[in-house]
């Protein structure tokens, strides 16, 4: 018997640094469309881009959504961000403590 996928997801987001990453952090909880959003500083990121490989400092946002705000939320962080391509990756929620989904739902209703 297959379960039931969770409404709730994890949103990764990298910014160049964490000024830019918590403005848009307060743009997504003002607006409900995240519950939370943690910010790790210096993370180091090597990826392609444009045909050169990048080796460069970010940090990384951490955001407990609902998946169901995800398109909206993607939207804002776009409409935000200062990358041409921001990464704007979710990861399912497979179980969480009862009390923290439900806080989570709430903040984002």
């Amino acid at each position: 018997m297959s379960k039931q996928l969770r409404e709730e997801i994890v949103t990764f987001i990298t910014a160049p640094n964490e000024d830019e990453a918590a403005g848009i952090a307060r743009s997504l909880v003002e607006a409900r469309l995240a519950a939370c959003v943690n910010i790790v500083r210096n993370i180091r990121s090597i990826y392609t881009w444009q045909g050169n490989i990048e080796d460069d400092s970010e940090v990384l946002m951490i955001v407990k959504t609902r998946k169901s705000l995800f398109n909206a939320l993607s939207a804002k962080v776009r409409e935000l961000h200062s990358y041409d391509v921001p990464e704007i990756i979710a990861l399912p929620v497979i179980e969480g403590s009862e009390e923290y989904l439900k806080w989570l739902k709430e903040s984002t209703e």
